[in-house]
C-alpha cells in the first residue's frame, strides 16, 4: 500500500481485565500486509475472519481459521501462538476486540470493524457466556496476570443482563459504546473498512466482493461459488471445529454451541418497548444520528 498522509491514530491508554492485555500490540511486528478484524465481542468476528481467511486462502476447506487468525489481545493467549503468528509465511488475519485508542495502529495493515446492533449482541453474548465451561471460567479468571475482578457466571435472566449491561457499560465485559465509537471515528482512513452484520446476512456474496475489493484480493471466477459457500452459517456451522476459537473447547457443547443462531431480533420478544427505547435513547446520545442509524441498520 502507498504510503498516504493521515492523522493516523496513537495509542493514548491500555487495557487491562479478565479477558484483555493490550500491551501485546506494543511491541508487534506488522507487515504491509497484515489484516486487523476488529468488533465488540459477537459482532460478527469469527464469521469475518472466516471470509477472510476464505479470501487470502483461495476458497481451501482445510485451514482453521482458529488457529491461523488467534485473539492476539486475550490475555491468556500463550507466546507460542504469538510466536506463530510470526512465523506464518502466508498473508496474516489477526483478531481485536480493543477500542481503537488502546490499539497500536499500523498505517500499512488493514482493518475491517463490523458492527452489530447492540441489542443482538448482547443476546449473543450471553449464549457465549451462559455456556462457558469450568476451562472457560478458570482460565479468564485463574489464570495469573488479571488486572480486576474474575468474570462471574452469567445471570441466567437474559432480561436483567441486558438491563445490567446497558445501565453498566458494557459489565461485566466492557465498554460497548467505546469499541464503537473509536471505530467510527476513523472510518474514513484509507485502510479501515466498516461492516455491517446485517448487510453480510443480506447479500453475503456482495458484501463479500466489497471485503475482496478493499483487501485487493483477486478471486478467479472458477473459484467464487465455493469461497462464498464456505462463509454460509450453515457451512460453518457444520464445520464448528475449525471456526471456533480453541475448537470450541472452552464451551458446554463444544464448537457448535459458539457458533450458534446467527440470527438477530430475539430481543423483540422479550425486552419492553419502554426497555428497547432506553437502549436507543442511549445509542443516540453516545453515538450521534448517523452512527446510531449505521449500528442499528447498517445504513
Amino acid at each position: 500500500m502507498p504510503e498516504i498522509q493521515a492523522a493516523w491514530p496513537r495509542k493514548t491508554r491500555e487495557l487491562h481485565n479478565h479477558h484483555m492485555n493490550s500491551t501485546v500490540w506494543n511491541d508487534f511486528a506488522f507487515r504491509d500486509d497484515d489484516v486487523i478484524v476488529a468488533t465488540y465481542a459477537k459482532s460478527g468476528t469469527t464469521w469475518t475472519q472466516q471470509i477472510v481467511g476464505q479470501l487470502i486462502h483461495g476458497g481451501r476447506e482445510d485451514i482453521a481459521m482458529h488457529e491461523l487468525s488467534p485473539w492476539l489481545d486475550l490475555r491468556i493467549m500463550p507466546p507460542e501462538a504469538i510466536a506463530a503468528v510470526a512465523a506464518q509465511p502466508h498473508r496474516r488475519v489477526m483478531k481485536t476486540h480493543l477500542p481503537v485508542d488502546a490499539l497500536v495502529f499500523s498505517p500499512r495493515a488493514k482493518y475491517l470493524y463490523i458492527g452489530r446492533d447492540g441489542r443482538d449482541v448482547l443476546w449473543s453474548l450471553h449464549n457465549h457466556h451462559a455456556h462457558g465451561n469450568e476451562l472457560f471460567f478458570g482460565a479468564l479468571n485463574d489464570t495469573p496476570g488479571r488486572v480486576g475482578p474474575p468474570l462471574p457466571p452469567a445471570d441466567p435472566d437474559i432480561r436483567s443482563y441486558f438491563n445490567t449491561w446497558l445501565a453498566q457499560d458494557g459489565y461485566p465485559f466492557w465498554s460497548f459504546w467505546d469499541s464503537i465509537t473509536s471505530w467510527w471515528a476513523i472510518r474514513d482512513l484509507p485502510n479501515v473498512k466498516l461492516v455491517h452484520f446485517d448487510a453480510l446476512k443480506a447479500d453475503l456474496a456482495g458484501e463479500m466482493k466489497s471485503i475482496a475489493d478493499f483487501l485487493e484480493v483477486d478471486i478467479p471466477a472458477a473459484q467464487w461459488p465455493d469461497v462464498v459457500a464456505h462463509c454460509t452459517f450453515d457451512y460453518m456451522k457444520a464445520n464448528a471445529e475449525k471456526v471456533a476459537p480453541l475448537g470450541g473447547a472452552l464451551f458446554e457443547g463444544g464448537a457448535s454451541t459458539f457458533i450458534n443462531k446467527g440470527t438477530n431480533g430475539r430481543w423483540r420478544d422479550v425486552l419492553s418497548a419502554q426497555e428497547s427505547a432506553a437502549y436507543e435513547a442511549m445509542a443516540l446520545e453516545k453515538l450521534g444520528p448517523d452512527c446510531a442509524r449505521w449500528l442499528a441498520t447498517g445504513a
